[in-house]
């Protein structure tokens, strides 16, 4: 285990930047033709779609080398200042200390994602992701800019405060690409697979009922990589796929939600609070959710018209 953890540590401590593009375009490459043939949707113009959402992956790289630097400053900042709740605990194997410094950073983005639907402010950037409608491992890559340094900003603070180790995040951020690029996936797992894996990890089904156009599943199911977190707090919720919509209410319309130049500026509108359009549901969406399943929510579960 020692030697096995001496490589790991070696290698998550050097591993270029490119071999993480790598694993995402692997993991999209994987994924994108697993979907091909067994997706949920499959009437739609698959490339158009992800050529639109791969966009945001060049406003995204100034962003992301900025927060990178300031990153590596914070890390720096904690280890040779001993800061952090890590570095405040006794020293540990590091095998238990990846263990936990991942909890706590999935804890962490857990509670970022709370925040970025219940802010008014920072919902209307992270509303460019959910307003997608059609989810497919393509949808991982529309990120509005904004939500970029929003998202990156909180990282360097859980960073800061849990005191991780530069190779623990970077090894974090390695299984952390593999899991957002199969819970955006435009397919299910089986569902008695899905009630196993489902118990510990965010899977498509799952994240699928996080990108249904209306709440309160649009406020649920908030996890990263673990889905525990949704459990505890009383955000998990579970939805068919034949019932399954996604997209937002407010932002259904064509012209907003696959358009550049829309979706760049859409942060930048009035906010639309809970205002309803009229949709066309498909045939084999029209059937209606249950009363009592909406009632099982607690407060995080509420109207976007409420969201402070």
């Amino acid at each position: 285990m020692n030697i096995n953890m001496n490589f790991l540590i070696n290698y998550f401590s050097d591993a270029p930047d490119w071999h993480r593009v790598v694993l995402l375009t692997v993991s999209i490459f994987l994924f994108w033709n697993i979907e091909s043939f067994s997706g949920v949707t499959l009437n739609y113009r698959k490339w158009k779609h992800a050529f639109t959402n791969a966009f945001f992956t060049i406003p995204a790289i100034p962003v992301q080398l900025l927060l990178g630097y300031v990153l590596l400053k914070v890390i720096d900042f904690d280890t040779n200042n001993h800061f952090g709740l890590i570095n405040w605990l006794p020293t540990m194997k590091p095998i238990y200390s990846f263990l936990l410094a991942f909890i706590v950073l999935d804890l962490c983005e857990y509670a970022y994602h709370v925040l970025m639907h219940h802010v008014k402010t920072l919902w209307k950037f992270h509303l460019v992701h959910h307003s997608d409608t059609v989810v497919d491992v393509s949808t991982t890559l529309r990120e509005h800019p904004g939500e970029t340094f929003i998202r990156l900003s909180f990282l360097v603070l859980w960073v800061l405060l849990s005191g991780v180790s530069f190779w623990a995040l970077i090894f974090r951020q390695f299984i952390q690409i593999g899991s957002n690029v199969f819970a955006h996936a435009n397919f299910r797992l089986p569902n008695k697979v899905d009630k196993v894996v489902g118990w510990i990890f965010i899977t498509p089904n799952l994240h699928h009922v996080h990108h249904h156009y209306e709440v309160p599943y649009t406020d649920s199911n908030y996890g990263d990589v673990l889905s525990v977190w949704d459990r505890i707090f009383g955000t998990f919720m579970e939805l068919d796929a034949n019932h399954t919509i996604f997209g937002v209410d407010t932002h259904m319309a064509a012209e907003e939600n696959a358009n550049i130049k829309n979706l760049i500026l859409m942060p930048m509108d009035e906010y639309r609070g809970g205002q309803k359009q009229a949709i066309s549901s498909p045939p084999h969406q029209t059937q209606q959710i249950t009363f009592p399943r909406l009632l099982q929510q607690n407060s995080f579960s509420r109207l976007k018209k409420e969201r402070t």
